[in-house]
C-alpha cells in the first residue's frame, strides 16, 4: 500500500515537499508518479520516476518548479513542489507504475491548498 503526506495550506509562491510511503510489494521495482485532482478538473501526471531513480520526467509545463525523488532504501518517494500558485489547489495522490492503464497501488491522498 502506499501512504501519501505532507500537504497542507501554503501561501502563494511557497513550497511543499510530499512524501509516500511504500509497503508490501517490492518498491523498487516499480516506477513510480505523483498525480493530482482538482474539483471539476481531470486527473494529472504531475510526475515520475523509474524504479532504479535513474530516470525521471516531469511535464514541461512543471519543470523548475516540481521535482521526484524516491530513496529504495526507505521506500519512499517525494515530489519536491516551488514557487506554489493557487491553481496548484489540488488533492495529491502517488501511485506505482503511473503510466498503466491501471496502477496496481495507489495513495490515498494528500489535499494542498494554496493561498492567494
Amino acid at each position: 500500500q502506499l501512504q501519501a503526506s505532507g500537504g497542507g495550506l501554503v501561501q502563494t509562491g511557497g513550497s511543499l515537499r510530499l512524501s509516500c510511503a511504500a509497503s508490501g510489494f517490492l518498491f523498487s521495482k516499480y516506477s513510480m508518479g505523483w498525480f493530482r485532482q482538482a474539483p471539476g478538473k481531470e486527473r494529472e501526471l504531475l510526475g515520475a520516476i523509474s524504479g532504479s531513480g535513474g530516470s525521471t520526467y516531469i511535464p514541461d509545463s512543471l519543470k523548475g518548479r516540481f521535482m521526484i525523488s524516491r530513496d529504495n532504501s526507505k521506500n519512499l518517494v517525494t515530489l519536491q513542489m516551488n514557487d506554489l500558485k493557487p491553481e496548484d489547489t489540488a488533492v495529491y495522490t502517488c501511485a506505482a507504475d503511473p503510466q498503466a492503464t491501471r496502477p496496481p497501488y495507489w495513495g490515498q491522498g494528500t489535499q494542498v491548498t494554496v493561498s492567494s
